[in-house]
């Protein structure tokens, strides 16, 4: 379960509600005023019937779908990610290129899994490279369809709160005669706007961001693997690829690379 995306929410809400509460004297009747059903099915309503009209129905579902990543994300550890890579190596050193072949029936990594075999298949250095980044463009395709859907339904939420408003304002000119149904009227067509901004702003663009930055994360490892896998190939002392790997990381985390190492020898040596 991904922690901030809990926080963040519940105490966004609690904010809202506490800023509402406290301005309406704390009055719960206060609060309730902010609930219209209209406005919401204007608003909610709208965003969502743009979104199908602007996307084919299977996207919009998938997209949908992809918020179980966002409140539990996949786990990305590029440190494991390159210590793998150098067990490999000197796997790949000590028995030779095919001896990698039934180290590749154990991973759980299948894009790591896939590399190795066409090593081990001795496929072409270019064609291997060739291969793995055109998974990987598909890969940050597919996640850039899925954060497109939730940015535009970010950009659709505030206008659809302006449509709400266009309309509780045609409503309340329609009842200028009736001074005294001016201030509702007018509170109801704001409102709109009020859930419009919310949609975007607390739900929409950070669901899409966090997106991003998870997609990010893993595009990162895939990058590390394709460097790493090219680099048994071409038969690269296990040193050397640990080091060129570091690069790709933040100077934070290269120093727990070696420590990965030492945890899987110390582990390997107890058995």
């Amino acid at each position: 379960m991904e922690l901030g995306f809990i926080i963040g929410g519940v105490s966004g809400w609690i904010f809202i509600f506490l800023s509402i509460f406290f301005n309406a004297d704390m009055q719960i009747s206060g609060v309730l005023n902010f609930i219209d059903s209209p406005s919401i099915m204007i608003t909610i309503g709208g965003t969502i019937a743009a979104t199908i009209v602007a996307h084919p129905l299977p996207k919009l579902i998938n997209a949908l779908k992809a918020i179980k990543n966002v409140i539990k994300p996949q786990k990305v550890d590029p440190v494991l990610a390159i210590a793998n890579v150098v067990d490999l190596a000197n796997l790949a050193r000590k028995e030779g290129i095919l001896a990698l072949e039934d180290a590749s029936a154990a991973m759980e990594d299948a894009f790591l899994q896939k590399g190795i075999m066409l090593v081990v298949d001795g496929t072409d250095p270019e064609l291997v490279r060739s291969i793995l980044e055109t998974e990987l463009a598909y890969v940050e395709g597919r996640h850039k369809e899925v954060q497109g859907v939730w940015e535009f339904m970010a950009s659709m939420g505030p206008a659809w709160g302006m449509i709400g408003t266009l309309i509780g304002l045609v409503m309340m000119l329609q009842q200028m005669n009736d001074p005294s149904t001016i201030g509702a009227s007018m509170a109801v067509a704001i409102i709109t706007t009020f859930y419009g901004s919310l949609l975007a702003n607390f739900m929409a663009t950070p669901i899409a961001n966090k997106m991003k930055i998870y997609s990010g994360a893993e595009i990162l490892m895939k990058e590390v693997l394709i460097e790493g896998i090219l680099s048994i190939q071409a038969g690269e002392n296990p040193r050397i690829i640990e080091e060129k790997l570091k690069a790709f990381l933040a100077p934070a985390l290269r120093n727990n690379v070696g420590d990965e190492n030492n945890k899987d020898t110390a582990q390997a040596g107890d058995e």
